[in-house]
């Protein structure tokens, strides 16, 4: 038992060292004061209410990469703004038609960033 345990641990830490962040960069990026943060968000009950039915919409749709399905999600006085990196334009437009199905089309800025998956 001791050994199946060790092995998982030992194949966990590699896999977590293979797979370094490719986003941090982006990261920092949004630290910019100009940038929407979720911590510039009120915390009124309709812009909570509507972050919360968009990300349902979200993570719901399983044919979404995890990166879509961990965009930044900003609601400012029902103001949304979508940031972070998806996989491909269908992921992009898709939580953007997602965003705008819930909040309106005109309430959205989707800045949304196709990164496709790195291939070696």
């Amino acid at each position: 038992m001791k050994q199946r345990c060790l092995l998982v641990f030992v194949l966990g830490g590699v896999l977590a060292v293979a797979q370094a962040p490719d986003n941090s960069k982006t990261n920092k990026r949004d630290r910019d004061d100009r940038s929407a943060t979720a911590d510039q968000m009120k915390m009124s009950k309709a812009d909570t209410d509507l972050t919360r039915k968009i990300r349902q919409a979200v993570v719901a749709d399983k044919s979404l990469s995890t990166y879509a399905h961990n965009v930044k999600i900003v609601v400012k006085d029902g103001q949304v703004t979508l940031r972070g990196p998806v996989r491909n334009d269908a992921e992009r437009d898709s939580v953007q038609q997602k965003a705008a199905s819930i909040a309106g089309t005109e309430k959205v800025l989707n800045q949304l960033e196709v990164t496709p998956t790195k291939t070696n």
